[in-house]
């Protein structure tokens, strides 16, 4: 180091400006990309030489071949790194290709961007929302959403996998990194100036012959003229009466005239209309009456009801409760078809809402109307068990078709009515009593204990407080289970009604079988409700002895009539 000391020395300052012009051309950095010449391949590794780094970074071969660079595995070869570490823990250079391959194309992926220019990708695979689409020149990868496909919607693009085509860039995220194409707009610009030609041969008031169904929204309808434009039909468009779906009104594939109302050639759009192909029926409605029957045409089956024509143009819902009387959510497909013409009763006009309401079974005979006329409340009639359920019977009288209301507990006095109910079985002939009609609710009411002699007739003559004899059927921890001598029906004496002093009111004292003597607490020959009471009967007999006898205090004044009270005192004295 000496002889540098002395800068005045010729070789000195020589060595100095060779040593000085040498670094000024290395400029190295980290973060930076910069371009390595391969100087040895091994099997697995590829080093390169960097002027100005003091050891040769390393490239794992894999690596190389996944971007596509297998070509450039040679010696001599330059490859692009992006520089991460100058000197790591142990002393290497960290460079990375693929990131200074991504680096790269995200700032062609800007510049394109930047200056609204397409580029070239290949649909490589799908993804949630749409597909990944990589750029063919850098091999970013960029998000195609599923709406910016195409123009039309696609069930199958396997056609377009992995084809080189262009996209445009719009949108780009520079923090996240994330690229948006589309191929859609790319289409739609070469089919613009198509487009508008195509659009200036309407005008207004021109009439379109045989549009087809496209499909549909919730705003209106799209039709499809000539296979090469698509035209809307607004809802409100569509017909006179109220539509809110046209689906309710029309089939995909079906082909209808139009009316071009509307042609916007800054948005490139033709409006039509298909009720403005006839007059508006609503001028004329007065010529319709209420409650009058009238020939409607089928035009639209739902599940909910059928569209049906007045008149060309006039449309109105007979709704599927208005179908039949008794069959109950029918659907329309299975009763009718479309074409089909069916008489229908007008039920209300509403020429401001411009609404019409139709009845087809208000041009049939009412059955419930019939079965009253035939069989009026208090009838007995001999029925079929057509159906059944965990509750009731449903029971179909002669022919007519209507199904009666059976409730199990109007089976019998006697037992739990739905233990009665499983004995009967669909085909079973039952005799019943009509109980109760009702026509505007199409409901039918029938009973069949009200055939038989009510058991609890048996009290029509018994009054409250009243003395009985009962038979002990059974006992339980709730009281005893009696039957009244002579009737049929069994009753229940609470525990608390067994005896007025409460250590005898003990439902074990019996054993079943035996007769004893109760009271009626209460009486209800409306509501068919009864209590009785042992204890009641007890202090009814015991009023009556105390009036006969005495009061409930005679005999205080008798000899040692107060001892026990007298003892009880003074053991309280002596505590």
């Amino acid at each position: 180091m000496e002889i540098y000391k002395d800068l005045k020395n010729p070789a000195s300052q020589e060595f100095e400006k060779l040593l000085n012009s040498q670094l000024s051309k290395i400029n190295i950095e980290e973060g930076k990309i910069i371009e390595g010449k391969i100087n040895k391949i091994t099997e697995k590794f590829v080093f390169l030489f960097v002027e100005g780094l003091k050891s040769e970074p390393v490239l794992d071969i894999n690596e190389l071949k996944s971007m596509g660079l297998t070509d450039k595995i040679k010696l001599g070869e330059k490859i692009s790194v992006l520089l991460e570490k100058i000197e790591d823990k142990n002393g290497e250079v960290l460079v990375s290709a693929s990131k200074a391959q991504k680096i790269k194309g995200w700032d062609k992926l800007v510049e394109a961007f930047e200056k609204n220019e397409p580029i070239m990708g290949k649909i490589t695979s799908k993804c949630k929302g749409g597909c990944i689409v990589e750029h063919i020149e850098t091999g970013s990868l960029m998000f195609l959403p599923g709406s910016q496909i195409s123009d039309k919607p696609l069930k199958d693009i396997s056609h377009l996998m992995n084809e080189p085509q262009k996209f445009a860039l719009i949108k780009l995220d520079k923090v996240r990194g994330n690229a948006c194409v589309s191929r859609k707009e790319i289409i739609s610009s070469f089919k613009k100036e198509d487009k508008a030609k195509i659009i200036e041969k309407f005008k207004v008031g021109d009439i379109i012959k045989g549009a087809e169904v496209k499909g549909y929204s919730n705003f209106g309808c799209f039709f499809n003229v000539n296979g090469e434009l698509d035209v809307l039909v607004h809802l409100q468009e569509i017909s006179y009466s109220r539509v809110n779906h046209p689906d309710e009104v029309f089939n995909i594939g079906e082909k209808h005239d139009l009316k071009v109302i509307s042609v916007d050639m800054e948005k490139l759009q033709v409006g039509c209309s298909v009720k403005q192909l006839s007059p508006d029926p609503f001028e004329h409605i007065e010529n319709y009456e209420l409650n009058k029957v009238y020939k409607v045409k089928v035009v639209k089956l739902m599940d909910f009801g059928a569209f049906c024509e007045l008149e060309p143009g006039l449309t109105t819902l007979l709704h599927s409760s208005e179908l039949s009387w008794t069959k109950k959510n029918v659907s329309p497909k299975k009763m009718l078809k479309v074409g089909d013409e069916i008489d229908c009763v007008i039920t209300e006009i509403d020429k401001e809402k411009r609404r019409v309401a139709i009845s087809h079974k208000l041009t049939l005979e009412n059955p419930f109307e019939s079965f009253e006329k035939k069989f009026p409340v208090g009838s007995i009639v001999e029925g079929e068990v057509v159906n059944k359920n965990e509750y009731s019977l449903f029971v179909k009288v002669e022919n007519l078709d209507v199904d009666a209301f059976l409730h199990c507990n109007d089976l019998t006095y006697l037992n739990n009515g739905e233990e009665e109910l499983t004995k009967y079985k669909k085909g079973d002939k039952i005799k019943v009593k009509v109980l109760e009609i009702k026509s505007l609710e199409q409901k039918i009411r029938v009973g069949f204990k009200q055939t038989k002699d009510d058991p609890f007739d048996w009290f029509k003559d018994k009054n409250v407080n009243q003395a009985i004899t009962v038979k002990i059927i059974s006992t339980d921890n709730k009281g005893l289970i009696v039957r009244p001598e002579g009737c049929e029906m069994d009753f229940q004496i609470k525990k608390s009604q067994i005896a007025i002093n409460s250590a005898d009111a003990r439902p074990s004292r019996f054993t079943g079988g035996e007769r004893i003597d109760c009271a009626i607490a209460d009486l209800d020959l409306n509501k068919r409700k009864v209590s009785l009471s042992i204890k009641l009967l007890e202090e009814i007999e015991k009023k009556e002895a105390l009036e006969k006898y005495g009061a409930e205090g005679s005999g205080k004044n008798l000899p040692f009539s107060s001892l026990s009270q007298d003892l009880k005192k003074k053991d309280k004295e002596k505590k």
